[in-house]
């Protein structure tokens, strides 16, 4: 086995949009992804099946593996001969220690790719609504680690020439470091009431800002308790946050959503969320099994009258079961239907003519192909099981460390199993506490999910018009303005 290849990938500053083109694609062919604490735990999704997942944040408390076992272990499954991903928020460049990781590569002589990402010094701020430079506020930028390797960890910087040459200055995680940061500017001749915002979580739905000057922050991060992972941006520049603010105006902003998710692929309700302002979280993650072929069905094709295709998915793996069967596709000379429109869309692609189920004549013997979700429904008709689900487990450490960082304040149910789903694999099994539903914003897409929610002894506290994406959107929205939900 020759040796593999490491991807040193800038995650960007949160928001899964903005990872760039290049680092997406190599999440999407790793065979190992190494990632840290401030790389949005969401980008794993597109990581391929099997792909191995190891986290190496770190944490203010403690360290889960320092930078030696980090080298180490790039430099190990490269020799392996594996794809490995190196996940780092921000850019890797930007106190992101690429360098040492780079080097410790090059001294193997391991192939490796830098891929930059959007750094949260600038894109945090614009985010609350501050570009970092402006043509009347200034002209010089500059971003600065508010820590250092010394013992006392307070960085060792120019202080005269940052007070009175730079006109804006980030730092990173400064939190901790706050009032001795502004007592140097200050004590150099930065004005102490220059502006001064702490933004924690840029870019994510649950973005916080807090603002003041440099006499005044450092007593108001204690008071609110201000905490890391947070850019402090000091500059007059911080003043046009009042008329430039705009992602905290997108109309589901502040909206922590818990989505209780039945199906394997990616949600585009999710996407649709994100994209209006909510920091969403999907439960459960599920894997698609496929299941062994069932050779004496098989056989009997030619005996079918009709078949429907319960999703696209399961179009492709039943074309794929004859192919590598060897069954010839024209002993199907079955009417062929479609459960949805995507799934007859994918019987077209293929050279077939279909229908929608609605339009399935009474005649000839009924196969259904696919999971089987309509078994109840069809239960004298033969059921050819393309794949089943379960639980992703490898993604279960992952939803806690995204579940203990974000504040839930809304649980949406789009069907009547998607309750009763998350209350077996989430309440039931004791992964989400109790108090998540008594706390947050219950809201169903529907009769059904209402009812089924009730079996379990809540009651909706919102449900849309229609159950649609753009119903829900247009319902938590005026529900936040109305002042009806939390």
């Amino acid at each position: 086995m020759g040796i593999g290849k490491v991807f040193l990938v800038g995650a960007g500053p949160g928001e899964v949009g903005l990872i760039t083109v290049k680092g997406l694609e190599a999440i999407k062919q790793a065979d190992v992804i190494l990632y840290d604490r401030l790389a949005n735990p969401k980008l794993l999704q597109f990581a391929p099946p099997g792909c191995e997942l190891i986290y190496g944040g770190k944490l203010p408390d403690r360290h889960i593996l320092r930078q030696d076992a980090i080298n180490r272990l790039l430099v190990e499954k490269a020799l392996e001969g594996k794809v490995v991903v190196r996940l780092k928020g921000g850019d890797p460049g930007v106190f992101g220690r690429v360098g040492e990781e780079a080097e410790a590569l090059a001294d193997q002589g391991i192939s490796y790719d830098i891929v930059p990402g959007v750094t949260s010094g600038m894109a945090a701020p614009l985010y609350a609504g501050i570009p970092v430079t402006h043509r009347e506020f200034g002209e010089s930028f500059a971003v600065v680690t508010a820590h250092d390797k010394s013992k006392n960890g307070q960085p060792n910087l120019d202080w005269k020439s940052f007070a009175s040459g730079i006109d804006t200055i980030a730092f990173y995680m400064g939190i901790s470091n706050l009032p001795y940061i502004c007592d140097n500017l200050i004590a150099h001749g930065k004005r102490p009431d220059t502006p001064v915002i702490l933004i924690q979580w840029g870019t994510f739905g649950r973005q916080k800002t807090l603002e003041g000057t440099l006499e005044t922050i450092a007593e108001k991060v204690a008071a609110e308790k201000f905490s890391n992972p947070a850019i402090t941006l000091v500059g007059d520049i911080v003043s046009v946050r009042n008329k430039l603010s705009w992602f905290e105006k997108k109309p589901l902003f502040g909206r922590q959503i818990l989505l209780a998710r039945t199906g394997t692929n990616e949600s585009s309700l999710a996407r649709e969320l994100d994209y209006h302002g909510a920091d969403v979280i999907e439960f459960p993650r599920w894997k698609k099994v496929k299941a062994p072929a069932d050779k004496g069905l098989l056989a009997r094709i030619g005996s079918y009258g009709r078949i429907l295709f319960t999703s696209p998915e399961s179009v492709t793996d039943f074309f794929e079961v004859l192919f590598k069967q060897g069954i010839d596709i024209r002993k199907i000379t079955a009417d062929l239907y479609g459960g949805s429109t995507k799934s007859v869309r994918a019987l077209n692609e293929k050279g077939l003519k279909a229908n929608l189920v609605g339009e399935m004549q009474e005649t000839g013997e009924l196969l259904i192909v696919g999971d089987s979700s309509l078994q109840n429904q069809f239960k004298e008709n033969d059921f050819y099981i393309t794949s089943t689900k379960e639980i992703d487990a490898e993604f279960l450490p992952i939803f806690n460390r995204m579940f203990e960082e974000a504040t839930v304040n809304t649980v949406i149910f789009p069907s009547g199993a998607s309750v009763k789903q998350f209350m077996k694999e989430g309440i039931e099994s004791g992964l989400i506490p109790e108090e998540t539903l008594r706390n947050s914003d219950l809201v169903c897409l529907g009769q059904n999910s209402e009812e089924a929610l009730k079996e379990f002894h809540y009651q909706a506290d919102l449900i849309p018009d229609k159950p649609d994406k753009a119903s829900l959107i247009e319902c938590l929205a005026q529900a936040k303005n109305s002042g009806i939900l939390g």
